[in-house]
């Protein structure tokens, strides 16, 4: 049996992260998955797509915030930069609540592996600064959009001051990273748990969401030899629609009543590796 990391509860070896994606895309641009399916012909903007999206920050975010208040649970919002600039009542009743707003990138169709270091290193500070304007603090921590970033994306991270960055998909526990302008906290993503994958590429039924992160709880017991994160993750504007928001309420339920783990969020975990 693996000891528990530093400052996790004892006994509890599985540390269940909650994280809502709020995400959104620059004015010329549109998710390139919506519910339709068809892909409309390059150089077309999908305005259904648009507008499927828009209703993460302009209704799903409000109804995850009260799905989280009626758990007593707290999250990690990974927030676009042109959702901070343009939706300030939102990202503050959000910090008010006490939950992290972390950056993810300034629209979701810029890719960091896409970029050179320059607009990178823009966009990172211009991210940040919207955050910080919406909610007074800068954000502490980073997902790329698609969770892909460039070789040079670590390195500009620590230069700008963020605390820990989500983009690894290689370890169970997250770790330090020594990058050569400072450290950084490789926080590991989990994608068993996630709306985006299970429902919208896969085509699962909402009910997927919670089936498959009881079957991981329920089967822990035989894995506790040794300690890992996983994550809970949502999309406002997927699972903050009444029928995702069923299933987090259902899914956070059964993680509380899990012996083996515990409810914390990456920014907690950051600050027991930082």
């Amino acid at each position: 049996m693996s000891a528990d990391p530093a400052g996790w509860p004892a006994g509890r070896p599985l540390a269940i992260s909650v994280n809502v994606m709020l995400e959104g895309w620059s004015e010329s641009a549109a998710p390139g998955i919506g519910p339709m399916g068809n892909v409309l012909k390059q150089g077309v903007l999908d305005l259904q797509a648009r507008s499927w999206a828009e209703y993460g920050a302009a209704e799903g975010a409000w109804r995850l915030l009260d799905c989280l208040a009626h758990s007593g649970v707290k999250a990690v919002f990974y927030t676009s930069g042109v959702v901070a600039e343009v939706h300030l009542p939102l990202l503050r009743a959000i910090h008010a609540a006490g939950h992290a707003v972390a950056a993810h990138g300034w629209g979701q169709e810029i890719i960091p592996a896409y970029q050179t270091i320059v607009a990178e290193e823009a966009d990172i500070a211009r991210c940040g600064a919207a955050i910080e304007k919406a909610v007074g603090v800068r954000p502490r921590g980073w997902l790329s959009p698609r969770c892909t970033p460039s070789p040079a994306t670590a390195a500009l991270l620590a230069a700008s001051g963020f605390v820990w960055h989500a983009d690894y998909f290689d370890r169970d526990l997250p770790r330090r990273l020594e990058t050569e302008a400072g450290a950084l906290v490789a926080m590991p993503f989990t994608m068993e748990v996630n709306d985006m994958p299970l429902y919208v590429r896969y085509g699962n039924e909402p009910e997927a969401f919670t089936r498959i992160l009881a079957r991981i709880l329920a089967g822990w017991p035989q894995l506790a030899s040794r300690p890992a994160c996983l994550d809970i993750t949502v999309h406002a504007h997927v699972f903050g629609r009444p029928y995702g928001a069923v299933e987090l309420l259902r899914s956070l339920a059964i993680a509380q009543d899990c012996a083996q783990a515990w409810l914390t969020t990456h920014e907690e975990l950051a600050r027991l590796v930082a």
